[in-house]
């Protein structure tokens, strides 16, 4: 749908309650409270906007709730169908909203979070409360992330509720739940999962996570961007540059930065690299988790590989400090990323060949094929994001849907497959691995179009008042950072929207109806990040 027709769309539907205003590619759809659940509806089951998340944020004498949500966007013409940011407000003293959940599920969470965070109130939502403040932890009522909130004041009168017991949901005779975690050996983050069942197979498994919330977007209030940068690339340190991008790219709309040529090929080159990186690790976890002790090593080497060919090239091993409001903080020359490029197609020409190698192997097959099957429409529902949509059928890339970075100038594939099984989302991994591969080819061919020593910084940044959303396609899947600045150029609100956020919503799907001996394998094929969650 593109924009002419959503305007003539909303207009008829609702005449005097929704209003549509454009600025640029993005549509901004003022309505009212009551309209609110059907255009929502409307927009995610009927005209194909996927959903991008929900930002709250407290004014100095109302609310206002900004739903966001993306197109697919089409090659050659992208910001036909852009960003859809549907806000709502309400004065502060009036902290109920009606729930757009019934209409989009994927908004639970979103929902459930801002609850937990600055005690808004969903009419109609099935169940509030106990989420990422744990009731057995905290007590209902903190809201940490209201202004009235000293992040700095310790909780003196702390009031868990000791009754606290897990949520049941199977009542049959004979049913048992198994308790997952939260602790764990090695290195492995809190993560507790309830797997609740009456024989081998779990029926229902719910997760509680949160457990190393830190609370990040509150701790960048009040500072400058700069500062903020460090928590942006810190907080998920796997995906370091995706994050500090995505800020990056929010500040920089906000100041209308035009970034350099070579920083935008660069940044490109990086994000692949790190992509690549990823998928790799990703790759060593599914081997790790289905016993294949040979491939588990070969796939940890080509890991290791890809951090030494990051660290040699940039100076840290998961790029940290590299992305720089405006650019980057260093420049790169040619020779060195043409050297990282050939390092990558090594390490892809042995990745191609132990997907061979894996292909053939029966024991390893029978772990994976027809197990942790997520059924295409079930996630399109839950809004899942990245390989794990893909796996299922739902080809969705922020790289072709919304370029950023100039990614409409580089010819690349979106791999999909249909399965939407465990080795339907390994192969989608090693289809993205050689996806990058490309990217990065493309990107030193445009690096020799320009001066080695042509400007990676926009040096004349303006910060100012103004808020705006950055997005980047993440190894993950798709991750948004909204940007509030005041006069002072001080982050007023920071909420970072992450991949694993959605998909750990939807991590049950693969369990229920598979044996428990599955559980670790599907928890390995989703690539989960428990620290990009728990922000």
């Amino acid at each position: 749908m593109n924009r002419n027709e959503l305007r003539n769309e909303v207009e008829r539907r609702w005449p005097g309650q929704a209003q549509c205003r454009y600025n640029g590619s993005n549509c901004e759809v003022t309505c009212t409270h009551a309209v609110l659940p059907e255009l929502s509806g409307r927009l995610f089951l009927e005209w194909n906007y996927s959903f991008g998340g929900l930002i709250v944020e407290e004014g100095s004498d109302e609310w206002q709730l900004r739903y966001v949500f993306y197109g697919d966007g089409e090659v050659g013409r992208p910001t036909d169908n852009g960003f859809v940011h549907v806000p709502v407000t309400a004065p502060l003293a009036d902290k109920t909203f009606p729930s757009i959940a019934k209409f989009v599920h994927a908004a639970d969470w979103h929902e459930r979070e801002a609850e937990d965070m600055f005690g808004v109130v969903f009419e109609g939502h099935p169940r509030l409360g106990d989420f990422i403040l744990h009731d057995d932890a905290w007590q209902e009522g903190v809201e940490p992330m209201r202004r009235s909130f000293d992040a700095q004041a310790a909780m003196h009168h702390r009031r868990p509720a000791t009754d606290w017991r897990p949520r049941r949901i199977v009542q049959e005779p004979g049913a048992f739940v198994m308790p997952v975690g939260p602790k764990y050996s090695g290195v492995t983050e809190p993560a507790h999962f309830l797997l609740e069942s009456v024989g081998e197979d779990v029926i229902r498994s719910t997760p509680r996570l949160f457990y190393k919330w830190r609370a990040v977007e509150k701790l960048a209030e009040g500072k400058t961007p700069d500062r903020v940068l460090l928590l942006a690339e810190r907080f998920a340190a796997t995906t370091a540059f995706a994050h500090g991008l995505a800020f990056c790219e929010a500040v920089e709309r906000i100041c209308g930065a035009n970034v350099p040529p070579r920083a935008r090929i660069l940044r490109v080159f990086l994000a692949e690299l790190e992509r690549l990186r990823q998928h790799a690790g990703a790759i060593q976890e599914i081997c790790e988790s289905t016993g294949l002790v040979v491939a588990n090593s070969q796939a940890g080497i080509l890991e290791e590989d890809l951090l030494r060919t990051s660290g040699e090239l940039t100076g840290h091993r998961y790029l940290f400090g590299l992305v720089a409001l405006g650019g980057l903080s260093r420049n790169l020359s040619d020779e060195a990323c043409a050297k990282a490029l050939e390092q990558c197609r090594r390490t892809l020409k042995l990745l191609n060949q132990l997907e061979q190698r894996l292909r053939v192997s029966s024991s390893f097959l029978d772990r994976l094929e027809q197990v942790g099957i997520v059924p295409q429409r079930t996630a399109w529902v839950y809004g899942l994001l990245g390989p794990i949509a893909r796996a299922s059928g739902v080809v969705r890339d922020l790289r072709r849907a919304q370029p950023y970075l100039s990614y409409e100038d580089y010819q690349f594939d979106v791999p999909g497959e249909t399965e939407g099984d465990g080795y339907a989302r390994l192969r989608i991994l090693f289809a993205e691995a050689r996806q990058s591969v490309r990217i990065m080819e493309q990107a030193v061919a445009a690096l020799q179009t320009q001066q080695s020593n042509n400007p990676i910084i926009h040096q004349s940044l303006s910060l100012g008042a103004g808020a705006a959303l950055g997005w980047v396609e993440a190894p993950r899947g798709a991750t948004f950072h909204w940007v509030r600045l005041n006069d002072e150029g001080k982050i007023v609100r920071y909420h970072i929207l992450t991949p694993s956020f959605a998909n750990w919503h939807g991590f049950h799907l693969a369990v229920e109806k598979f044996a428990f001996q599955d559980f670790p394998i599907m928890l390995s094929t989703f690539d989960l990040s428990v620290a990009e969650n728990d922000r």
